[in-house]
């Protein structure tokens, strides 16, 4: 998580905020979360699941939460609305056509939300979503100064406009699209052109096709680079460039919308139930016993080294809960998991972020622990790019890329297989149980986790390239493709 002050104006005389808003940036979900405060009031906007630090700044500012605003029923991750209301008192607000089933202000379009010395104006933008609203941020001379605009205005992109229709079959993705256009040519592109835009998410987020690295910009250099605010594009133009080339969502996203709007449990009981510590023997029985998956989130070449048989890598050091999210279909799944120690609450915490609550104990001692006390352990031979080299010098042997298509087709070992990870049953039947693979990925994250659900499903001659397609192109001993634009 990282924290990003982004617009600043102190009163010196009196001591306080005239007006601050803080970007709260988290890497492995690209998601921005907002602060704001001004003269003793704070609002904050889209806030993870857990809450504590929006607490503690308020403290810091000697400011009162006054409001939780929300932009749309998230898809990707769990909010903090419900906590962070229940702690401070604050009401949860929405834009028009929300209906959460919990206590909430559902404001109008045009209303406007006085916070210390600004004002906050809804502007009701549906197309992501059909509740998706912005917040536009008026200063205390009526300069509209930022519009935090969601997921209907990205750095670069726009909001997807294919995942409401998962949970609404009167939705499709082209009506969708359709009041998109709109609500971008009639709320967002006749702002002024200094208004600064703080979107909810950044690149690596599946919430949007092409985002930009940068997680702010100005509104007027988004109208002359972003493909979706140009001035003489059709509706029809529009909808055809923003749903093509839309990839499949992660399963768990419709999951972790219906969780938003019915509601979920405090995160303080799940951080609980999630950090009980087990020996080895109770660790061992619980599984036996619950049918708990055991997650496993140490590095990858650790992992590789030695592990709990059957367990599943997805490690804390990476794109943790969306992967976390794609490869564990059921968010009711109890878990068990093996951690670096000192790290059991930052996973658990992780894992409750994109809905998975269920996480009921961690092996105490970590997998030392686990090792010292003698119980059976599984490995996976891991080799580096030269020796993979040096192998295929002297026989032919299979190579299992198991990056995304997109990236397969730019660039690829001569002859390699594509089995992508974020299709991974799929294929998983496109290989032999009784064959070894040589498997990578870009860098050897995404490889790992593959290798460990396959290694659970009886798939024992697999075999991990270190460093993964990164390595094989440094080290220079093995064909690779023409490289290829996707721009995908």
């Amino acid at each position: 998580m990282v924290q990003q002050f982004v617009h600043l104006q102190r009163d010196s005389k009196h001591n306080y905020w005239i007006m601050k808003v803080e970007q709260i940036y988290t890497g492995c979900l690209a998601q921005g979360a907002y602060y704001i405060v001004s003269n003793g009031e704070a609002v904050v906007i889209d806030p993870l699941r857990e809450v504590q630090p929006y607490l503690d700044k308020a403290k810091q500012d000697n400011a009162k939460i006054k409001y939780v605003l929300e932009t749309h029923f998230h898809a990707d991750f769990v909010s903090g609305h419900l906590d962070l209301s229940k702690k401070t008192g604050a009401p949860i607000v929405y834009g028009p056509m929300a209906k959460p089933e919990f206590e909430a202000h559902i404001a109008t379009d045009g209303e406007e939300l006085k916070v210390g010395n600004v004002t906050l104006k809804v502007l009701h933008t549906p197309g992501h979503t059909m509740e998706s609203t912005c917040y536009l941020l008026i200063d205390e001379n009526g300069r509209e100064q930022a519009l935090f605009s969601g997921d209907t205005l990205f750095i670069g992109d726009v909001g997807r406009p294919d995942l409401a229709q998962k949970i609404s079959t009167d939705l499709t993705q082209e009506k969708l699209a359709g009041h998109l256009y709109d609500s971008l040519r009639n709320k967002i592109m006749p702002l002024p052109d200094h208004v600064i835009v703080y979107p909810a998410h950044g690149a690596g987020s599946a919430c949007g096709k092409n985002m930009s690295k940068e997680t702010t910009d100005t509104l007027g250099n988004q109208k002359a680079v972003n493909y979706a605010l140009r001035k003489d594009m059709t509706k029809e133009e529009f909808i055809k460039e923003v749903t093509e080339g839309l990839t499949t969502p992660p399963a768990y996203f419709p999951l972790n919308v219906m969780m938003n709007i019915q509601g979920y449990e405090s995160i303080d009981k799940v951080l609980e139930r999630g950090q009980h510590a087990l020996s080895p023997d109770a660790f061992e029985a619980a599984a036996n016993e619950t049918g708990a998956l055991i997650l496993d989130t140490r590095d990858a070449q650790t992992f590789a080294k030695g592990f709990i048989p059957n367990s599943i890598f997805i490690g804390i050091d990476g794109s943790f809960a969306p992967w976390v999210g794609a490869m564990i279909p059921d968010i009711q799944q109890q878990l068990l998991i093996v951690t670096d120690i000192g790290r059991e609450e930052e996973v658990v915490t992780r894992l409750a972020r994109v809905g998975y609550d269920h996480t009921i104990g961690y092996l105490k001692g970590g997998f030392e622990a686990w090792h010292a006390a003698g119980k059976e352990v599984d490995k996976i031979e891991s080799i580096t790019a030269d020796e993979l080299a040096e192998r295929m010098s002297k026989e032919s042997i299979d190579i299992v890329d198991v990056r995304k298509e997109t990236e397969y087709q730019s660039e690829h070992v001569v002859d390699a297989h594509n089995a992508p990870l974020d299709v991974v049953n799929d294929s998983m039947a496109t290989l032999d149980k009784d064959k070894t693979y040589y498997v990578h990925c870009a860098a050897g994250y995404r490889s790992m986790i593959f290798n460990s659900i396959l290694r659970a499903r009886g798939y024992d001659k697999l075999i991990d390239v270190k460093g993964g397609f990164k390595a094989i192109k440094e080290a220079g001993k093995i064909k690779t493709s023409e490289f290829i634009c996707t721009n995908k």
